[in-house]
């Protein structure tokens, strides 16, 4: 089944303690897109300038990638950029310029409409629930949010919330959305809320998914090289929505488990080369065999 994606397309500057890349490809749903991708047929929707290079799109249909939903008006794409610190963790923004995007309200092609599995990415609750607003009864719903929502449009969000299936979200976002310390609290907590699932992602610490009396631990990959870590949370979350869609069902605790392996899996292959260079080679291939190596670490073969 098709996974439909929503949120940013950006082109990006990205800085690291050894270098420096300008206008690559970013944004939310890029990074989703292309995760879901090696799983499932992605319907694009998002908003770009006229200087968005034409290859891209061309890109995206090789890639199952349905770009129909990808507004091209005139002006200048959304661009960000930031620098990455030593421990490449610690991240600061140097500039945001929201252009096209500042005016962006997705529109579904009618075609969308009746998509079963939808990745609201991290774009603003408003547009998120204006998303769900056009549709058909989608079978499961994944929503990512961020801080900037939290502090900013939290009635929105709060509204959003119980519409989703998995809420997605990083521990600093969970922590403050629930004013919880602990994380185990925090995911309980937001899954009383609404939604029936919760996956919070702990960056290199792995990540953490909670049912109704369910819960799973999933650490993350060892890496020895890191250079670009921008996306590695949405290339996650679009791993996750497009394995789901994969299973042609409504999923199961147990789907959401090995769900939140592959999110990590392509996660840990996105932050190897800058932007999406290296999400554009990987092959199925490489992706089972990390799947693979993952498990046999981690004690996770019981769900294979």
């Amino acid at each position: 089944m098709s996974v439909l994606i929503v949120g940013s397309i950006a082109l990006d500057t990205v800085k690291t303690p050894v270098e420096e890349h300008a206008n690559l490809l970013g944004g939310s749903a890029s990074y989703a897109a292309l995760g879901a991708s090696f799983f499932s047929p992605v319907r694009l929707v998002g908003i770009v300038g006229d200087d968005f290079p034409e290859a891209e799109f061309a890109f995206w249909k090789e890639r199952r990638i349905d770009a129909e939903g990808v507004q091209r008006v005139a002006g200048k794409t959304f661009h960000w950029s930031g620098e990455y610190a030593w421990d490449m963790n610690t991240r600061e923004t140097r500039s945001v310029a929201l252009n096209v995007f500042e005016h962006f309200r997705p529109e579904l092609p009618s075609s969308y409409r009746e998509t079963d599995f939808v990745l609201l990415a991290n774009i603003a609750p408003a547009l998120q629930a204006h998303v769900l607003d056009q549709m058909t009864r989608p079978r499961f719903i994944v929503a990512d949010t961020m801080d900037l929502w939290i502090e900013t449009t939290r009635t929105d969000l709060d509204a959003l919330i119980p519409r989703v299936d998995l809420l997605i979200l990083n521990d600093s976002e969970a922590r403050e959305l629930t004013k919880e310390t602990s994380l185990i609290k925090a995911g309980r907590k937001i899954r009383k809320s609404g939604p029936k699932y919760v996956a919070i992602k702990k960056g290199e610490h792995g990540a953490l998914l909670f049912g109704e009396n369910e819960f799973f631990s999933c650490g993350a990959f060892p890496l020895e090289d890191i250079h670009d870590p921008t996306g590695a949370g949405d290339t996650f979350a679009g791993g996750m929505a497009g394995y789901l869609a994969a299973a042609e069902r409504t999923p199961t605790f147990a789907d959401l488990r090995r769900a939140i392996i592959y999110g990590s899996v392509l996660a840990s292959f996105n932050v190897e080369a800058f932007s999406l260079e290296r999400l554009r080679t990987l092959t199925m291939d490489e992706i089972r065999a990390r799947y693979e190596m993952f498990k046999a670490m981690s004690a996770f073969e019981e769900i294979a």
